[in-house]
């Protein structure tokens, strides 16, 4: 199944939560559509369950196949399935950028990736979904950091997450360890992922 391209603030309002992090799509919290506001279906455990994988996937831009097979890699690691599994989603090169705050959004960090502009330890790495280790260094080729889209969103970065680290002055950042479980989305309980895919 190819990624979602339509409109973002409508898949947000479908699933519940904010998709882009800014709050700004659920002014209306209640699903799209002319019932919108008066739905009250009773929700199934397996509706639960899907509702849970949509919004983890939706959230980091996956595609179902890769979705899945991330999963997979995740339950075959020692601890539990569901942390690994939100822990080997941080460690993706396009979510890291975005954390960093080279870009205002996942899917403009999987773009300068594909466009080539980042470079995980001095080498160039166009695969949004590559791997970064501990203690990779993730920065900009030398002709992109003068990019405006990139300082607009460094300018615009609110947080920076306690398991990475930033130099402005190399404009470079450093994964330094995998993030605890409360330093993640408290929106998604990954329980109900798990259930879903061991149903």
């Amino acid at each position: 199944m190819a990624r979602y391209t339509g409109p973002k603030f409508k898949l947000s309002r479908r699933v519940g939560i904010s998709l882009s992090g800014t709050g700004k799509e659920l002014k209306r919290p209640f699903p799209p559509g002319q019932h919108g506001p008066n739905q009250r279906r009773k929700m199934s455990n397996y509706g639960m369950q899907l509702q849970e994988k949509q919004k983890l996937r939706h959230m980091y831009g996956l595609g179902e196949k890769q979705f899945r097979t991330l999963f997979d890699k995740a339950q075959n690691m020692k601890g539990i399935a569901g942390e690994n599994f939100m822990f080997l989603l941080e460690s993706r090169l396009d979510n890291l950028v975005y954390r960093l705050g080279l870009s205002n959004s996942r899917a403009g960090a999987r773009q300068l990736v594909a466009h080539g502009h980042v470079t995980v330890n001095g080498k160039k790495v166009d695969i949004a979904s590559y791997s970064v280790s501990l203690g990779d260094v993730i920065g900009l080729r030398e002709r992109s950091r003068s990019l405006s889209a990139i300082k607009d969103a460094l300018a615009n970065r609110v947080h920076l997450p306690a398991y990475v680290e930033f130099d402005e002055n190399s404009m470079e950042g450093k994964f330094i360890r995998l993030p605890e479980r409360s330093e993640l989305s408290q929106d998604i309980d990954e329980k109900q992922i798990v259930e879903f895919y061991n149903r």
